[in-house]
């Protein structure tokens, strides 16, 4: 078994547990670390290890307190480069060894972003967060980082007193540094296995509000009561979830919503959920992204694809399960009408990158490609797609549910590839064996481009959307005064984002369109972040001048991929505005997430180490 994102012995050992002392350099932007792994030798004779490091500058290496020789290789474009360790004897298979390792971050290290004081909310401190999936955990801590490995982890974090720490574990107290007194040490604990990519450390001016039995939500005290408001149905999401798939493992269930700097809507780490403050609509209709975030509780933090080119089992599940809590929430309509808004957003990343491409395969391989470069929509909602057709063919939601809850209990703390996965559902459906042998398995799994088969959704909540976008689209300059502003004011916020993504897969509607849409809808002002991307998108595409610096102003005030990617490249494309698009990037890149900027870099074709072009 290999992982080809990771240089680490994954056959030869692995590691069962890590005992992390971090200390929080403000001043340098480097965390200095020692990290104590617990390694299982899983052969004879077993005395040279390998573990993925990135931009590490490593100090020393022990073993069971004995020094221990170390070199570090070639470096690798992404993967970084390995660290070899050897061993001062020899490990039967089976036997265990603490080695220890010191040493410093980079300032420039993947996983961590540095935010000065202007970047958060408050303005007065500092603020660092961590964001470790698929494989920047490396340049955070030397470690086995491939998602097949599962450990349990301690930690203790020292901080300036000012600012408060926490991490994807269960908080243990803390105390003063005996080092020096004008730090403090907060502890942790996660007991549950778990792979390196949900270790997460965030250090902030940071303030809490409980929000359920085993919930708080934190953020800097700018946004803490509101975050309060927009999640306070955590608790209900919790126990749906846990009626769909099982108990809840984990204990504490926490949200923290991160400066607007944050790449992603959301990012499982166990006992924190991160959230983008972009959820924050005043109304909680994005809250459906927490909804996700907790299904991965079971879909990937307890259930893990064994490597990245199983992502869809992460993701295809989770978007699965979101959508039944939604279901048992709001009703069948809902989970349909959702379903359909994920099938447009699967074409958005077909056609972003080519039919053809084979990282529009539900298993691409990714044999010398960067997994940050693979990430779209495609193993969310083309995972979707193919467990939705399974259901259908197999007896509707909750039979394709019981199968769904049996394999993550059967799997329940370990790592799984689809011929697993595909194997037990062929074990579990063993009476329905010629229903499942007709699926075109080749065509899902290794085929790029959309689905074979395209579900039929139930249009009940996307008719009024449709009919909407249809008169819109079919309009004459001179019917445009048949539009109010009470069209939008029977539609809930889901349909406004449905009824802006038809428009989008249109061709562009004549400018004269959008101007009387804004006159009459007011969409300007809209604060909700997806109705306000897709009318940002929409506008630019109908060359509507006025709305390019709206646009790149979304696209730089908050640095969610989803959002700010889309509007750079929008802008890009409109001639006049393309050499604007480019000044405004090169900006901004320093305040951006190092994983945005670089990726922004490549849609813009900016060369990524200056400021020129390429």
């Amino acid at each position: 078994m290999s992982d080809p994102c990771s240089f680490s012995s994954l056959s030869r050992c692995l590691t069962k547990h890590l005992n992390l002392l971090l200390h929080a350099d403000f001043d340098r932007h480097v965390i200095r670390g020692k990290v104590e792994l617990t390694v299982e030798a899983l052969e004879d004779c077993f005395s040279v290890l390998t573990l993925d490091t990135r931009d590490l500058n490593v100090l020393s290496v022990s073993a069971n307190q004995q020094p221990a020789s170390f070199a570090l290789g070639t470096k690798h474009s992404f993967k970084g480069t390995p660290l070899d360790i050897t061993l001062p004897f020899e490990l039967s298979r089976g036997q265990h060894v603490i080695v220890e390792v010191t040493y410093e971050t980079s300032p420039s290290a993947s996983a961590l972003q540095w935010l000065t004081p202007e970047q958060t909310a408050g303005k007065k401190q500092p603020y660092l967060f961590s964001q470790c999936q698929a494989h920047h955990c490396r340049s955070m801590i030397p470690c086995q980082d491939s998602p097949s490995i599962k450990h349990t982890y301690y930690a203790q974090v020292s901080v300036p007193k000012d600012l408060v720490a926490v991490m994807s574990a269960v908080r243990d107290g803390q105390m003063v540094d005996p080092q020096d007194s004008s730090r403090i040490i907060y502890r942790f604990r996660q007991t549950v296995p778990m792979p390196s990519y949900l270790i997460a450390v965030v250090v902030g001016a940071l303030e809490s509000r409980q929000i359920g039995p085993r919930s708080r939500v934190w953020s800097e005290k700018e946004l803490v009561d509101k975050a309060a408001f927009e999640f306070s149905e955590t608790e209900t999401m919790l126990k749906t979830a846990e009626d769909l798939a099982g108990p809840y493992v984990w204990g504490q269930y926490d949200i923290l919503v991160l400066p607007p700097s944050f790449p992603y809507g959301g990012m499982e780490n166990p006992c924190l959920t991160f959230a983008t403050p972009t959820l924050l609509a005043g109304d909680k209709s994005l809250s459906n992204v927490i909804a996700h975030e907790i299904s991965h509780s079971w879909t990937g933090n307890l259930v893990t694809n064994k490597t990245w080119e199983h992502f869809w089992l992460n993701e295809g599940h989770t978007v699965y399960l979101e959508r039944m809590i939604g279901r048992s929430m709001h009703g069948e309509p809902f989970r349909q009408f959702k379903a359909m808004g994920g099938w447009k957003e699967l074409q958005d990343s077909v056609n972003t990158f080519g039919a053809n491409n084979p990282l529009t395969n539900l298993v691409p391989s990714l044999q010398d490609v960067d997994p940050d470069d693979a990430f779209s929509s495609v193993p969310y909602e083309k995972g979707f797609a193919l467990l939705y057709h399974l259901e259908e063919l197999l007896g509707g939601p909750e039979v394709f549910m019981g199968f769904v809850k049996s394999y993550i209990q059967l799997f329940a703390y370990s790592s799984v590839t689809t011929e697993d996965w595909k194997t037990y559902l062929f074990t579990y459906f063993k009476h329905k064996v010629d229903v499942l042998n007709q699926v075109d398995w080749n065509a899902w799994m290794f085929t790029p481009g959309m689905p074979p088969v395209k579900p039929q959704y139930d249009t009940t909540l996307a008719d009024a959307c449709i009919a909407l976008s249809q008169r819109w689209i079919k309009a004459k300059d001179q019917d445009l005064n048949s539009f109010t502003e009470s069209d939008l004011k029977t539609l809930s916020s889901h349909q406004v984002i449905e009824f802006l993504s038809l428009l989008l897969h249109q061709d562009p509607l004549p400018l004269t369109h959008v101007k009387k849409m804004q006159e009459v809808y007011n969409l300007n002002t809209c604060t909700n972040s997806e109705i306000r991307f897709r009318w940002l998108k929409l506008c630019v595409r109908s060359k509507w001048e006025e709305s390019v610096p709206l646009a790149l102003k979304m696209a730089t005030e908050q640095g969610r991929m989803k959002f700010t990617r889309p509007l750079f490249r929008e802008v890009y494309h409109f001639d006049k505005y393309r050499d604007e698009s480019v000044r405004v990037f090169v900006a901004h890149r320093g305040a951006m997430h190092p994983v945005t900027s670089g990726l922004v870099a490549k849609d813009l074709k900016v060369d990524a180490s200056s400021t020129g072009v390429l």
